[in-house]
């Protein structure tokens, strides 16, 4: 089994020392550097060539939403999930639209925690069920980002349209094949397509646009 390499990056010292020990004790997972802010974030990226990066949002210097936007536009880079105190509806959209592929409350139990990073690192998105309710509130209430969302989603065939809505609903390449009978590898050509077309970075960025078309 491939060991997955996390980046904690967090400016308190206790946090950062308590994810450590929790992700360095959990199967499969190994922590491989920390930083305490965005700019030492993306020199430790360079540095260890993390699998998935736990980020802070509030931190002194380069905030996390900008250092997550940065280290996503880079060739091969790794997923990042967003860990925050607050789970205000600005923060939430603002980590997703950037590419964050997942966003937890610091709160959320060490379980989840590690799934969130297994899933992360499998390319498949994870926000703790509170999240999801202000997520799913915020589209519900968005009449401009509809149409945006509708007029973006355009630009994509029938077949890519389905595949959006399968990854919407969380389903995996393996999944969006068996569904709508496709080859693995045609079902993961799909989602390269997807992203290449609608300039995103993960499939997190194509499940927050369906739910703001109204997909599902």
């Amino acid at each position: 089994m491939t060991t997955i390499r996390v980046l904690i990056v967090d400016d308190d010292p206790l946090v950062r020392g308590a994810l450590a020990m929790m992700l360095d004790g959990a199967n499969g997972i190994t922590v491989v550097g920390e930083a305490v802010d965005g700019t030492q974030a993306m020199a430790a990226v360079d540095r260890h060539a993390p699998d998935v990066v736990l980020m802070d949002i509030r931190m002194p210097g380069m905030n996390g939403i900008a250092a997550t936007e940065r280290i996503r536009r880079r060739p091969r880079p790794p997923e990042v999930i967003v860990m925050t105190t607050f789970d205000t509806d600005d923060h939430i959209i603002r980590a997703l639209r950037v590419g964050a592929s997942g966003f937890l409350l610091k709160d959320t139990p060490p379980a989840r925690i590690v799934q969130a990073v297994q899933a992360a690192s499998a390319g498949e998105p994870f926000l703790s069920p509170a999240v999801t309710r202000r997520l799913m509130q915020h589209v519900a209430s968005g009449a401009a980002s509809y149409e945006r969302a509708r007029a973006t989603l355009a630009a994509l065939t029938p077949r890519e349209r389905d595949v959006v809505i399968a990854i919407a609903r969380g389903h995996s390449n393996a999944d969006i094949a068996t569904e709508l009978a496709m080859s693995l590898t045609t079902a993961k050509a799909h989602v390269s397509n997807i992203l290449t077309k609608l300039d995103l970075t993960n499939r997190t960025q194509i499940a927050l646009l369906a739910q703001e078309a109204g997909l599902i």
